[in-house]
């Protein structure tokens, strides 16, 4: 079991939630006072998309960024700043007759171009998804193959950023490993488990001490399940040895039929973790602990 617990909280994501939940943040101010509510509950850490403030569809605006990164750094709490860099990997295949006639949700570009509100902004950490898999049903594919992985992760290495290794099967994991033995992330490696997203990972205990039998000594890691499982994994995790993430990117609900805040998400992650005997960290132990360079 962990002792010495970080919570993440992911703001917003780029979901189709804004019609689900009436408070999904959306605007740069919306995503900056949700992020500081979550710090103030407890978060040390934020993981930050960006949306479109007319659509409210997730987008790659390094204006967008830039603005709630300001918010955050002019703020009176102090929170580690965690940028989403994997926006540009959709790829919506055309049906069976002309699969190569790309759908309207197709966002794909190389690594490099999922990059340049990090080489601008240099948040603490920025998350790399670290292979392709099929998004949901239909025929949504996310596209980080090993050549765009190792030119993104020697990137960010070179910005000076820590990549938060974003895992959703066991073949992604093996495969940071070899980027690892390539000396193209520093060490100690920080890992994003994902659990319950179709057709990653599936949200089953067994799979997760799998991914967490993987993981190679000195490694930190975080991991999360989504919807209803998103308490019980924050738990699981930390009893795997763990820290935890929660917020609105991954679970919509406090209780069945209650929509939850951020901050509200947060709490309640905190709560559970105090109950174990464990302890909340805040962003300066988690800058210590994970390696982190506080910039702004």
């Amino acid at each position: 079991m962990n002792s010495e617990v970080v919570i993440t909280c992911a703001v917003t994501g780029a979901g189709d939630t804004v019609g689900k939940h009436p408070d999904i943040p959306i605007t740069p101010q919306q995503i900056a006072n949700s992020a500081i509510d979550a710090a103030k509950a407890g978060a040390a850490i934020v993981h930050c998309h960006v949306r479109d403030p007319q659509t409210g569809k997730g987008c790659r605006d390094v204006a967008l960024y830039r603005e709630v990164v300001a918010r955050l750094r002019d703020s009176d709490t102090d929170v580690v700043i965690n940028l989403t860099a994997g926006m540009g990997g959709d790829l919506a295949i055309g049906p069976e007759e002309a699969p190569t006639a790309f759908g309207a949700e197709t966002d794909l570009v190389g690594a490099i171009d999922r990059l340049p509100h990090v080489d601008e902004l240099r948040p603490e950490i920025c998350s790399l998804d670290c292979g392709s898999y099929n998004f949901g049903d239909g025929s949504l594919v996310y596209v980080s193959t090993p050549d765009m992985l190792r030119r993104g992760a020697a990137h960010i290495r070179a910005l000076g950023v820590k990549p938060e290794l974003e895992i959703f099967d066991t073949g992604q994991l093996w495969f940071v490993l070899q980027m690892l033995d390539e000396d193209l992330i520093e060490q100690p490696p920080l890992f994003q488990l994902c659990y319950g997203i179709p057709w990653g990972a599936p949200p089953d205990v067994g799979v997760f001490k799998a991914s967490v039998d993987m993981l190679p000594a000195g490694a930190h890691f975080t991991a999360f399940a989504i919807s209803r499982n998103q308490m019980p994994f924050a738990a699981q995790s930390v009893l795997l040895g763990g820290h935890v993430r929660v917020g609105l990117e991954d679970n919509l609900y406090l209780r069945r039929g209650v929509f939850a805040t951020n901050a509200q998400l947060v709490e309640r992650a905190r709560n559970i973790v105090e109950l174990m005997g464990a302890r909340v960290l805040g962003p300066d132990e988690a800058r210590a602990k994970f390696g982190l360079v506080k910039r702004g």
